[in-house]
């Protein structure tokens, strides 16, 4: 490589800037959260898991107020929620709006083989249109193009959120056609996950499964796993046999409670619009846990 190319790539970061820089990352996260530490949340989340009932499907239920939905997720499991997301101005739309009213907008799309890399830093992304994008994923063979955790202030209008935790993170969309797919991992984060338009497969297990689900960290707050529960490769990955998995089909208008720490992998069945939102607190099922004032051990 030329002196003259080399000027133009941003300087490598030494260990210890990035030991660092992760370190600084973690703080401002758990100081967002409200607790001592991520690791500390984090073991804190899969010890309450191990004394969890064993479910073997997702309940429906009916949410009167968010004091009736945070008792509910304080159980720390998860569960449907009627009469939210149906009440929305966006469900009432056909996806023909994103054509008629959306093709300018500019969307980033995963690209390629974006599951087998899904926590690489590198993953390959493409740019464009909302109309590009669209046209793009009727065209393409194989594995489709998926617009992923988008922020799309422009949707946010058409959607009316329920106020059920102190803090949230803005509204994050995904579209895309059947076989889009989100593979097996964990936020530590609780999450509200809104199906808007079309179906979507999704299998859940335990956050105290990592042990037998080849976890990877991509950050302090998302692990990954290799293991497929619709294909599962039981000669690669033994040990997954033991992890519970359970399914749920959402349809337009569910509304998923994922607790924080919970493994959830995403298919879409049909062409899809899902929304979702992450809470920035203490999550729910830590509710009735003292949480140390001063930072705990790694």
């Amino acid at each position: 490589m030329s002196k003259e190319a080399s000027s133009r790539l941003p300087p490598r970061l030494a260990v210890e800037e990035v030991i660092a820089n992760k370190q600084a990352r973690d703080a401002r996260d758990a100081q967002v959260r409200g607790v001592p530490s991520i690791d500390w949340m984090r073991e804190a989340i899969k010890q309450v898991s191990r004394d969890l009932p064993v479910i073997d499907a997702v309940p429906r239920v009916k949410v009167r107020d968010g004091a009736a939905f945070r008792a509910r997720a304080a159980q720390g499991l998860p569960f449907l929620v009627d009469g939210v997301v149906k009440r929305w101005p966006l469900t009432a739309e056909s996806p023909a709006i994103l054509r008629e009213r959306y093709a300018q907008l500019p969307v980033r799309a995963r690209t390629g083989d974006y599951i087998g890399t899904a926590f690489a830093p590198d993953r390959a992304m493409q740019d464009m249109s909302m109309l590009e994008y669209l046209d793009l994923a009727e065209r393409t063979e194989g594995l489709p193009p998926y617009l992923g955790n988008l922020e799309l202030r422009e949707l946010n209008r058409l959607c009316h959120w329920p106020t059920w935790f102190e803090k949230m993170g803005p509204p994050r969309y995904w579209i895309g056609p059947t076989d889009t797919m989100t593979p097996l991992h964990c936020d530590y984060d609780d999450n509200i996950f809104a199906q808007i338009w079309g179906h979507k497969r999704i299998f859940l297990a335990p956050p105290h499964h990592d042990e037998f689900l080849y976890t990877k960290e991509a950050n302090a707050m998302l692990f990954g796993s290799p293991f497929n529960p619709e294909a599962p490769d039981y000669e690669r990955y033994p040990l997954a046999r033991q992890a519970q998995m359970i399914e749920v089909l959402v349809q337009p208008g569910d509304m998923l409670y994922v607790p924080a720490g919970w493994f959830h992998q995403v298919h879409a069945l049909s062409f899809s619009l899902s929304s979702n939102r992450w809470a920035r607190g203490v999550p729910l099922v830590l509710s009735q846990t003292a949480i140390p004032r001063t930072p705990a051990a790694s």
